[in-house]
């Protein structure tokens, strides 16, 4: 059953957990995949305060030079990497047309044209929609971001994810998120206000000229002497497993890339350890990682190192996994930006405290007993 998500590609790692990160999680020069320009406009907000959630979703795609004579599917496999060839034909064979004319698979298109589908919208998992702005500034917000909640829209999130809430936050503002974070990893995000801002936030990150600093709670009492942090250098690459987006450690000449993590103990609870982690690259999932390889795997971390686990909980849900985890999200929080200012060059720092959930966490187990 558990092989069957993958099957044919119909259902990838990035549709069951939010596509790969680029803080701690991915190389931050990779671009955003293209979605397209998601049109299923969100109704104004109720009484309540939150948006109803949309009937219909739209998309559409304006053809490139480079696609040229490109086959409908294909142009549309490209701009939706994630959606298999077959699972993209579904699409075209629904409500589908080019330049509002109904379209098939075979078509050929030409730059210019303007692809739309709608489907109708999916039943999403409810998320966390509240937003903290930590830091505003005319050329961007500094945010904290809830665990929980997804940042671009995938296979299957659309109206819950990130992206969707600041569209209702600040209807009026054409707001680009910067960076990325994990679905489950909580804390401190880049949102860009303008155009000059994005492209200046998005070359620091390249740059590495952005520094960052992570709270995780690991399994196991990490004693390091004061001032002194644990240096992690294991190149880091694709496991080569089921779950597409899982990395492990790996020879340089194995699909290796250089990875280096510092990571200081803060204070210990029982037989879990609050500590402190500033990545120095930008590998996919490297502070989990890395972590875990070197015996210290984060707190309710499902794909590391147990990918059954992973695959059990994206089958079945949380219910399926509550009683072999001590936390049901993983205790990753992106706790400080050090960046330049995208038109001054002047540093700025940003901070966030660890959630309160983390926090409870810890406080529950700081007088258990130790395992041994």
């Amino acid at each position: 059953m558990k092989a069957s998500l993958l099957k044919a590609g119909e259902v990838d790692a990035g549709e069951l957990e939010e596509e790969p990160d680029a803080d701690s999680d991915e190389d931050p020069s990779e671009e955003d995949p293209d979605d397209g320009e998601l049109l299923a406009a969100l109704p104004a907000p109720s009484a309540g305060g939150t948006s109803a959630r949309p009937l219909v979703i739209e998309q559409r795609f304006v053809v490139e030079n480079e696609c040229q004579g490109f086959r409908l599917d294909r142009f549309l496999q490209k701009k939706m990497r994630r959606l298999s060839r077959s699972r993209v034909q579904r699409v075209i064979a629904g409500d589908c047309d080019v330049d509002g004319r109904p379209a098939r698979s075979s078509q050929r298109v030409q730059p210019g044209q303007q692809v739309s589908f709608r489907r109708p919208a999916p039943s999403e998992p409810e998320v966390p929609r509240e937003l903290t702005v930590r830091h505003v500034d005319p050329d961007f917000y500094v945010l904290d971001k809830p665990s929980g909640l997804p940042i671009h829209p995938t296979a299957r999130y659309h109206f819950s994810t990130l992206t969707a809430v600041l569209r209702e936050r600040f209807p009026d503002e054409a707001l680009r998120v910067a960076h990325r974070l994990d679905r489950e990893t909580s804390g401190l995000l880049l949102v860009a206000r303008t155009k000059p801002a994005e492209s200046a936030l998005k070359k620091a990150f390249a740059r590495r000229l952005i520094k960052k600093r992570y709270l995780a709670i690991v399994h196991g009492r990490l004693l390091i002497p004061d001032g002194e942090p644990l240096i992690l250098e294991q190149p880091i690459g694709p496991a080569g497993t089921t779950v597409r987006v899982r990395m492990a450690v790996r020879q340089l000449g194995d699909c290796g890339l250089t990875a280096r993590t510092e990571v200081r103990t803060v204070r210990c609870a029982g037989p879990y350890t609050l500590v402190e982690c500033r990545p120095h690259t930008g590998r996919q999932h490297q502070i989990r990682v890395h972590l875990w390889a070197a015996g210290y795997p984060i707190v309710g971390d499902k794909l590391y190192p147990d990918e059954d686990l992973f695959l059990t909980w994206a089958e079945q849900g949380d219910a399926a996994v509550r009683d072999r985890l001590p936390l049901l999200r993983h205790a990753l929080h992106a706790a400080g930006l050090h960046f330049p200012h995208p038109s001054t060059g002047v540093t700025v720092a940003v901070d966030s405290p660890l959630p309160e959930e983390l926090a409870a966490f810890l406080r529950a187990h700081q007088d258990a007993p130790q395992d041994g």
